[in-house]
């Protein structure tokens, strides 16, 4: 069995995640590539939270609905997922906590026993699964040792103690098979973000944490001493922009992270970053709304309100990856855009990309470079607003001699002196409007904007953006489909689009939101589609789920 899946479950509070990412842990070290989908309420204790540990030998970005392994810290678990379980799957559970019918496979361990033999506190009881789980699936107890030692901070040796008591407990019901592959780290979405923005020169990161963009903010400020790196999480999201337009004034390289009822906030602040011409990178982590919604879940419903955000017309660059590799890139090469055409761009994740969690693998995410920005020559008076062919004035940042460095939120002239003449206003806003002219000839010419998957003869096309990207794939290799991606949303890449669409006579638009919106934006270049599946009840797609529907339409 070289590609299955395990689902942990429990109470919120019980430890589900750290215990899904140790899983994890243990199958990457054996050669296996993963993929992790989280589910949680908005509770910190109660409600049901459950982890989808992935693994195959080949590289995932999606889950699958049915599972093989089936560890439950409780009754509801099994209640609510049994259902899922494929034949000849088993259980592993705490036999003090949950049931099982007679005719069920699988391993009870006494949990609350050997807590107490073990004097151990309660939150050790998922060490104690996770040891019967290695021995269920045929793990080595090196491994399981080495992981532990690696992911857990506090009591490691009580906590191996624990875990080799349930080891021992439990009995060899699979042989996983060992992958002859390199071990490869696993990142979450945020985390690949998090290192691709280092990679893009980030001097500065301000936040205040907003699900799913959060765990952002608490990776950088973790890891930032080793970079360099100021992290501030500032009182709100107003602040958090206006920090980030002053430390792009300084010559500073800024982000910002935040979801849609904070970016609300940041509008006024995103359209100062457009008058003034302060480049800011925001990365937008979208969730169900409106409003609060459903925050601990996902959605892909803020794509026109990041194409439209801000008051005013100017120019920015929208761009949504859709799994690590294209997080790590394209976070990198926005904020590199973003201070070439000194411009905002935003990244649109998602909490799906934000919080799920992979295999990593450098070489695939592509080189990325640290371009300069356009600087003063100090030959001439200094004109912080300067008109260029195409719209990017020299920079240069305080304290510089003999150069008054002025930036501006109402209209202004060259120098950034306050106008309202209708001259200077009209020339001033085809300067700024004019820099997306020449940002899109040269994200077509030298990236890969839009990218094309599967059988690329095939007359069917999908169509996805965002995390949907990984789950369209794998379920159109099972009908021999072609899958479009466009990630860059804004400019348009037109010509790239036109290119992958040569050919296709039918479209399915697959989105996480109950507009069809990329549909919509793409109807504004001529392109129309078919069929649309659309989900929108906070859940990504599974592969089983989206090619169950994919079949429906292709009979």
């Amino acid at each position: 069995m070289k590609d299955f899946t395990v689902l942990i479950g429990g109470k919120a509070g019980d430890g589900i995640d750290r215990a899904g990412l140790i899983i994890a842990h243990i199958l990457s070290s054996t050669g296996y590539r993963i993929f992790i989908h989280r589910d949680y309420p908005s509770l910190i204790r109660g409600g049901h939270t459950f982890s989808v540990i992935r693994a195959s030998e080949r590289s995932i970005f999606a889950h699958r609905e049915q599972i093989d392994i089936l560890i439950a810290l409780n009754n509801e678990t099994l209640n609510l997922h049994r259902k899922k379980l494929k034949e000849n799957c088993f259980y592993i559970y705490d036999s003090g906590q949950t049931k099982l019918d007679g005719d069920a496979c699988g391993t009870g361990i006494p949990i609350a026993g050997i807590l107490k033999e073990e004097n151990a506190p309660e939150l050790m009881k998922n060490s104690c699964l996770i040891g019967a789980f290695g021995k269920a699936a045929g793990v080595d107890w090196d491994i399981i040792e080495k992981v532990f030692k690696i992911s857990i901070p506090k009591q490691v040796e009580l906590n191996l103690k624990v875990a080799k008591r349930g080891y021992e407990f439990s009995e060899k019901l699979l042989d996983i098979e060992k992958i002859g592959q390199a071990h490869l780290p696993v990142l979450t979405g945020n985390e690949a973000i998090g290192l691709g923005l280092i990679a893009g020169g980030l001097n500065a990161y301000i936040g205040y944490p907003m699900t799913p963009s959060s765990g952002l903010l608490h990776f950088l400020a973790e890891i930032a001493p080793e970079f360099n790196l100021q992290v501030i999480h500032a009182e709100n999201e107003i602040a958090v922009i206006m920090m980030a337009l002053g430390f792009a004034y300084a010559g500073k390289r800024a982000a910002v992270g935040t979801s849609g009822g904070g970016f609300c906030l940041m509008n006024e602040g995103l359209s100062l970053s457009g008058m003034a011409e302060l480049p800011a990178l925001i990365i937008l982590g979208q969730r169900t709304g409106p409003s609060t919604g459903l925050p601990t879940y996902t959605g892909q419903t803020e794509l026109f309100y990041a194409i439209h955000s801000g008051h005013g017309e100017f120019s920015r660059l929208v761009v949504a990856p859709g799994d690590q590799h294209q997080a790590y890139f394209w976070s990198a090469t926005a904020l590199n855009l973003a201070w070439k055409y000194q411009i905002p761009a935003i990244i649109l994740s998602d909490k799906t990309l934000a919080e799920g969690i992979s295999s990593f693998d450098i070489e695939k995410a592509g080189k990325v470079d640290v371009s300069a920005p356009l600087l003063w020559d100090k030959n001439d008076l200094y004109k912080r607003y300067q008109n260029s062919e195409n719209g990017v004035s020299p920079l240069c940042f305080p304290p510089q001699n003999n150069a008054v460095i002025k930036v501006n939120s109402y209209e202004h002239d060259e120098f950034g002196i306050t106008t309202e003449d209708f001259e200077i206003t009209r020339t001033m806003q085809e300067k700024r409007i004019r820099k997306k002219e020449f940002l899109l000839s040269e994200i077509e010419e030298n990236y890969q904007c839009v990218n094309v998957f599967g059988n690329k003869d095939s007359e069917t096309a999908v169509l996805c953006w965002g995390s949907n990207m990984p789950v369209c794939v794998e379920a159109a290799e099972k009908f021999g489909l072609k899958v479009i991606q466009p990630v860059v949303l804004h400019p348009f890449p037109l010509k790239q689009f036109s290119d992958a669409m040569s050919g296709v006579k039918k479209s399915i638009d697959v989105e996480c939101n109950a507009t069809a919106q990329m549909a919509e934006l793409i109807k504004k270049y001529g392109f129309s589609v078919e069929e649309k599946i659309l989900k929108y009840d906070g859940r990504p797609f599974s592969v089983d789920e989206l090619e169950s529907k994919l079949e429906r339409i292709l009979r």
